[in-house]
């Protein structure tokens, strides 16, 4: 069966406040296809099975250099380095849950 290039995220957690708040559901889109300011879902490579949400900050060849909002509160790779671009599941579109206001986009800019 393939796989649906959409899939729900729930954010649960304060590491990317305040652009992402525990409770809200996004739609990320299946891609490798990324670039700096992008909010994606990333697998932890301490722990292969643990899917985070982290911002792309920098590029380095084919790796790359994710962070959370909220440096004080987040694990990333000030901890655990580079993460090589397999490790990128997707990235976030839309939210869904609660009903936003307006547009929203976890975009910077």
């Amino acid at each position: 069966m393939a796989r649906l290039p959409w899939f729900p995220v729930a954010v649960a957690g304060d590491s990317m406040e305040p652009t992402l708040r525990t409770g809200e559901w996004w739609l990320a889109r299946r891609t490798h296809r990324v670039a700096v300011g992008d909010v994606v879902v990333v697998r932890q490579p301490e722990q292969g099975d643990l899917l985070t949400v982290k911002r792309i900050t920098r590029r380095e060849g084919s790796r790359w250099w994710v962070e959370g909002d909220n440096a004080a509160r987040s694990r990333d790779s000030r901890h655990y380095g580079l993460v090589d671009q397999e490790a990128i599941v997707g990235r976030l579109v839309v939210r869904y849950r609660p009903l936003p206001l307006r547009r929203t986009s976890p975009r910077g800019g």
